[in-house]
């Protein structure tokens, strides 16, 4: 399921409305590992496959951080809107890891308009839902509120 709109302004007549789910997105091991690299995170439940098998997690789990940073991705999936100049990102009102996610499982995203309002010089900003949903658990590995301006 995806939502097509024109501009971004059509989000403002939508309310509190469900845009769609992802599809699935696997993190390898080596994707942890460049993401390591790129943030200066290197703990050893990331990256170290040998001692993580012993660890409290059984093996090695993507950094939260890295598992927050497929909003885009879901986002851009299951939201096509057609026109506009720039779309940024604005923040995160909210974020929680309630599970881990280990590394090779799959992921995807369930995402919900949770608001839409103008602002100054036409600028809409969006605040979505995002809960990601790990193939075969119940528990999800991250629940965030991402805000986004497009201008």
């Amino acid at each position: 399921m995806s939502t097509k709109l024109a501009t971004p302004q059509e989000l403002l007549s939508l309310g509190r409305v469900e845009l769609g789910t992802s599809s699935w997105v696997q993190i390898t091991q080596e994707q942890v590992n460049e993401f390591a690299d790129a943030t200066g995170d290197r703990q050893w439940i990331h990256i170290d496959t040998e001692r993580a098998k012993s660890g409290p997690f059984g093996g090695t789990i993507v950094h939260g951080y890295l598992t927050l940073a497929l909003a885009p991705a879901f986002l851009d999936e299951v939201l096509e809107i057609a026109s506009y100049d720039a779309v940024l990102n604005y923040g995160v009102n909210k974020v929680r890891f309630p599970a881990p996610l280990h590394v090779g499982a799959r992921v995807r995203g369930h995402v919900t308009l949770l608001s839409a309002k103008l602002r100054d010089k036409g600028t809409v900003e969006a605040t979505y839902g995002i809960k990601y949903e790990i193939e075969g658990k119940d528990r999800p590995p991250c629940a965030a509120e991402s805000v986004y301006l497009y201008q």
